[in-house]
């Protein structure tokens, strides 16, 4: 599976498409491809991503941190359709970027937050009507 990071190279900042395939990092930079490999010695996989820094609030589709961080891109838009499971934002957080995803599937009724804010934990970002909720 293809993960989007962001890696700083020599001071200069760059997004790049990473895939382990169990032998051999395959990353590609402005549509550069370059394979990786480790010694055996000191080949670590990679760790399974972190769920936690989303949060559902009682089932009304508010998307929060539950940590404070700062806001590095938003995916979506008031009125774009979502599915459960899209990543709607970017949270740096600790030093780490993290994908904070829709925890259902509906219309992006708020957009509560721009790139570059800082965000408090536990404060509204977006909020997902469902699009049942809707067809009422």
């Amino acid at each position: 599976m293809t993960k989007k990071r962001r890696v700083t190279v020599d001071g200069e900042e760059f997004e790049v498409e990473i895939e382990y395939d169990g032998e051999e990092w395959g990353v590609t930079i402005e549509g550069k491809s370059f394979s990786i490999k480790v010694d055996q010695d000191t080949q670590y996989p990679p760790r399974a991503p972190r769920e936690r820094t989303t949060r559902r609030v009682s089932g009304s589709g508010t998307i929060s941190s539950a940590i404070p961080g700062k806001i590095v891109s938003i995916h979506v838009s008031e009125e774009e359709i979502v599915a459960e499971g899209d990543v709607v934002l970017i949270l740096e957080a600790m030093k780490m970027q993290n994908e904070i995803k829709a925890t259902m599937g509906g219309v992006i009724r708020q957009v509560n937050c721009q790139s570059g804010d800082r965000v408090e934990a536990n404060v509204p970002l977006i909020v997902i009507e469902s699009q049942s909720n809707e067809e009422g």
